[in-house]
């Protein structure tokens, strides 16, 4: 029996140092030490032996499958370390390289001329005031002097959730608001940006949804003069330092007299070319003196008040500022599009 020990001894020795995984390794340790292992055999079968022989053929194997379990562990400590380096090996990661680049995003050029215009205006002394979207019709169009059987309306035909209750055609009804606020009393001196909505079926130039900032100066002696004024140091803060801009009559409900402002052609510099049809100039917003009936309905007196008011389309100043012919480009999410337009 002790040569039988001693031969399951290095045959169990000799297969763990020849395992080449730990799947191999654990098969070994299962056929030595396990159960229905040889070694677990040889113990049973000790009744058989004299008294003076079982203390010595027992230690003698509890000392065998000591051995083999220590060897055992040994190699899979040895095949763990290995099956880790090649892992690093095969993953191996160069700490030198730079970084990927994390892209980030950037305001929609809606928003940045949005604010651009705001802050020129603001460096002119007016403040930004805000209204809701869904609007009811005494502000939309009553209070503009657009009472309910103007033909005017006709321009503005919008989306309504009742004969009352519309979604805005223009910011104007912040003015009115405004001036509401004011009761009566000046100065009001404004611009209220926004989306407003009619319905335009959708092409190049037109969009059911489209953004305005409109603009608003009540006060004693406030004459044309002080609105080519304003318009004027916007052109050249906006467009560029050498735009000009001209004044045309126009009508609108709720000013009198009212004017269509054309900017100088900045592709021409006002000689005349393809994009302002040879004439020098492109229109950019409609503007006017506040009429005497819109003050008189927010309260104000028209005979020691006068103002101006004036409202353009922010889609429409970003396309003639960069050059962009189609207005739904700032609508469908290209991200092609929106990276030109990444602030530095």
């Amino acid at each position: 029996m002790r040569e039988r020990l001693e031969a399951l001894r290095d045959e169990a020795l000799a297969k763990v140092d020849v395992a080449e995984d730990v799947k191999a390794l654990q098969d070994v340790r299962v056929a030595y030490l396990g159960k229905k292992g040889p070694i677990t055999e040889v113990l049973r079968g000790m009744g058989k032996l004299s008294a003076e022989e079982r203390p010595v053929i027992g230690q003698m194997a509890n000392d065998v499958r000591d051995a083999i379990k220590e060897q055992v562990e040994r190699k899979e400590k040895e095949l763990e370390t290995a099956a880790i380096e090649r892992q690093l090996a095969s993953e191996s990661i160069d700490v030198t390289l730079p970084g990927r680049p994390v892209h980030g995003g950037s305001t929609h050029p809606l928003t940045q001329v949005v604010e651009e215009v705001e802050e020129a205006f603001l460096g002119l002394g007016f403040s930004v005031a805000e209204g809701p979207e869904v609007e009811v019709d005494y502000y939309n169009f009553e209070a503009l002097n657009l009472p309910k059987d103007h033909p005017a309306r006709d321009m503005q035909d919008s989306f309504y959730f009742t004969e009352e209750l519309l979604l805005r055609t223009h910011t104007s009804p912040v003015q009115a608001r405004t001036m509401e606020l004011h009761k009566g009393k000046g100065p009001v001196k404004v611009i209220c940006p926004g989306k407003v909505f009619r319905r335009d079926d959708d092409d190049a130039t037109h969009s059911h949804q489209f953004m305005q900032i409109e603009g608003l100066f009540v006060d004693e002696n406030v004459r044309m003069s002080d609105l080519k004024g304003v318009l004027e140091q916007f052109a050249k803060s906006f467009f560029g330092e050498d735009r000009e801009i001209r004044l045309r009559p126009s009508f609108f409900p709720f000013t009198e007299p009212s004017v269509e402002v054309d900017v100088s052609c900045g592709m021409c510099s006002g000689k005349g070319c393809r994009v302002c049809k040879q004439s020098g100039w492109i229109e950019v917003l409609g503007a006017g003196m506040v009429h005497p009936r819109v003050l008189e309905i927010s309260g104000f007196d028209s005979t020691k008040y006068s103002g101006f008011a004036f409202g353009m389309g922010v889609e429409r100043l970003a396309m003639l500022k960069y050059d962009i012919d189609d207005i739904r480009h700032f609508y469908t999410n290209d991200v092609r599009f929106l990276a030109q337009f990444k602030r530095v």
